[in-house]
């Protein structure tokens, strides 16, 4: 679509019209994308700018949902976590838990069958089982108390959420895709009836600009605007409420050394992760709380901090106090709500409400990262047929952006020799820092070749902005990945603004007004 003047209109006819640029949202924007469908993508504000880039970073099975019965779930995260770990290497890879045992705590032979269980579920291919360790041998042991003599490993994986995101909008665009970031659909109509029925959307860009859309159907995946949304779409009907619960994060100074995380129990019932962050932090993380607040702007409160930093301080030996803490991040999950009367046992599965009281209407209800692609997979098996596309579903055997480090297929082997794919960037691009090569290869995989397209030597690469952030990838964020501010490269294109100095933000900002980028 060639871009419109401030305050012009243009006008789009598409299949699908996605409104939500979250997890799920490019997910199904992707999967109908790539049946052939025409696709248009809408976001109020940046790819990923809410709950999906507020999340504690995990691929996971979810082993606390066992507790609750939800062994439906758990077995369908449990089968998506290696297909996710194929196809996208670069942004996710194993991670081995470590659970250390307290006395009080469930007995240990019953969290040993629970590992089973959770072993035994789905088949995998490159995860190791669970097994039980000696804390007072095994590396783990070395930061906790040292009253935690006994514990037990397990697998699961982790995954960069924000660029999990990206990626997917970068596969829906390469299949035809429009993706429009800070632009708000305003207003939202049925018309016609029967096979000429369709959608009347007005799309409204943060300068002004404005698009209208003919749709002949609508995905709502407003994460916790879900609700909302489809009061408007539909006015008077029942729908499906949501359940905000706020999950709230702290990121501190490394505790340890070795590459394995924590999963803490908390008397309570509530489980904590400790997990290794960016290198040179620790993550920790997350609560559950019941929210009601202003759904745009979620943020962690002094309570939360303390009670994270005391549940830490109760395994590690060295006390963690809020001044500790570097930065924290919150987030709401629009659950689906239910009678559960703990927030924490609010299920985590989601669900579809298909309105075809003219032209179709699916509405998305919770759901979790590592279940998006399942979730995208299934509402377009809902959707497609509606509007005439018979194409078979296909994102279980397609890599993601990048993730084609040994062919094109997801295989098992780039998860497991990621490691040489790296050194091998490293030989080709030998005049960059062996650092920085490292970094480019897990935030881009294969796509540090369009980053680098044409550059041979450190001057070709711009003006070095910040420490190890060159023009050159501001550019190409820009071009490729929707980026526009300093907080959408330094927050959710990287993590790079917990390595650098706080008034980056301001000096990033000023550049990119100095550079616009030419069309």
């Amino acid at each position: 679509m060639a871009v419109a003047q401030q305050g012009v209109e243009t006008a789009i006819k598409c299949d699908v019209l996605v409104v939500g640029g979250g997890i799920n949202g490019a997910g199904i924007a992707r999967d109908a994308a790539g049946r052939g469908l025409s696709v248009v993508l809408c976001e109020k504000d940046d790819l990923a700018s809410h709950t999906s880039s507020a999340s504690t970073k995990l691929i996971h099975g979810g082993l606390r949902y066992l507790e609750y019965y939800e062994f439906g779930l758990v077995r369908k995260a449990l089968i998506e976590r290696e297909v996710l770990l194929r196809s996208a290497p670069h942004i996710m890879w194993p991670l081995r838990f470590v659970m250390p045992h307290a006395k009080g705590q469930r007995p240990a032979w019953l969290i040993r069958a629970g590992l089973f269980l959770y072993d035994m579920l789905a088949k995998r291919e490159i995860l190791p089982a669970s097994s039980g360790i000696d804390l007072t041998r095994h590396a783990a042991g070395k930061p906790l108390k040292p009253e935690f003599k006994r514990g037990f490993v397990y697998s699961d994986g982790w995954v960069d959420d924000a660029r999990l995101v990206v990626l997917n909008a970068i596969d829906a665009a390469d299949n035809g895709a429009h993706v429009l970031t800070r632009t708000r659909c305003t207003m939202l109509a049925r018309e016609g009836e029967g096979e000429g029925a369709s959608w009347l959307a007005t799309l409204q860009h943060a300068s002004g600009r404005q698009t209208t859309v003919r749709a002949r159907s609508v995905v709502n995946a407003a994460g916790p605007w879900t609700a909302e949304f489809l009061q408007q779409a539909a006015p008077g009907g029942q729908g499906r409420h949501l359940r905000l619960i706020k999950g709230s994060h702290i990121v501190v100074k490394r505790l340890f050394e070795h590459d394995h995380a924590y999963i803490f129990q908390h008397p309570d019932g509530r489980i904590v992760f400790a997990i290794p962050y960016e290198h040179d932090f620790t993550l920790i993380g997350t609560t559950d709380l019941d929210y009601q607040g202003d759904r745009g702007k979620v943020e962690i409160d002094d309570e939360e901090i303390r009670y994270l930093c005391e549940l830490s301080s109760y395994y590690f030996s060295k006390p963690i106090v809020p001044a500790d803490v570097v930065w924290t991040y919150a987030g709401v999950r629009p659950l689906v709500e239910d009678a559960a009367a703990d927030a924490k046992a609010v299920t985590r599965d989601y669900r579809f409400e298909l309105d075809q009281e003219g032209a179709p209407l699916l509405s998305i209800f919770g759901g979790k990262i590592t279940t998006f692609r399942k979730l995208a997979e299934e509402a377009m098996d809902m959707l497609a047929p509606l509007l005439g596309n018979a194409r078979p579903a296909w994102t279980q055997q397609a890599c993601l952006p990048g993730g084609d480090v040994y062919g094109a297929v997801p295989q098992n082997r780039a998860v497991r020799e990621f490691g040489q794919f790296v050194q091998g960037l490293q030989r080709e691009y030998a005049w960059l820092p062996a650092a920085l090569v490292a970094r480019y290869a897990r935030a881009y995989g294969t796509r540090i070749h369009v980053l680098l397209d044409g550059r041979a030597d450190v001057a070709a690469m711009g003006e070095e902005i910040a420490a190890g952030l060159y023009a050159a990838e501001v550019d190409y964020l820009r071009r490729h990945e929707w980026a526009v501010g300093a907080p959408d490269i330094l927050w959710r294109r990287s993590k790079l603004g917990l390595h650098l100095p706080r008034e980056t933000a301001d000096t990033l900002d000023a550049w990119l007004l100095q550079h616009p980028l030419s069309q």
